[in-house]
């Protein structure tokens, strides 16, 4: 029992200090609204990301439009997800399995999330990833 006290003390304060010492790896998710010029039903978005960062661009849809998606990128660990209105981790879309094209008509009304990410690995070594983005919905 003596021996047994201090190995689980140690393991808790070993446990704890773990959680405290680790940084966290996920960043706020910033968001970007997308603003169609008057009378069109495309827009292009070029930027770039770095690390961990995460940018939702919400563009607002009705059910039964077609939204068209594509993500042209210098980093191959770069990609996009899609959310529906109301959804914060469940896509219905996602690039790293699914590749950086998606096309559907639209199931709901409401604000979409196109989700731009980097998957972890490069995103911990800090890669950049600069990326066309391509919305149409009609």
């Amino acid at each position: 029992m003596k021996k047994i006290i201090p190995l689980l003390l140690l393991t808790i304060a070993t446990t704890f200090s773990t959680v405290i010492i680790t940084p966290s790896i996920a960043n706020d998710i910033r968001q970007e609204r997308v603003q169609f010029k008057s009378g069109a039903t495309s827009t292009t978005i070029e930027h770039s990301i770095k690390g961990y960062e995460i940018i939702d661009y919400v563009v607002n849809a009705r059910k039964g439009q077609l939204m068209n998606v594509s993500m042209a990128t210098d980093n191959g660990a770069n990609y996009f997800n899609i959310l529906e209105p109301g959804q914060n981790e469940v896509a219905i879309f996602n690039g790293s399995t699914s590749g950086n094209q998606f096309e559907k008509t639209l199931a709901q009304s409401g604000d979409y999330k196109i989700r731009v990410y980097m998957m972890r690995s490069a995103a911990r070594r800090n890669e950049t990833a600069n990326y066309r983005l391509e919305i149409i919905i009609y």
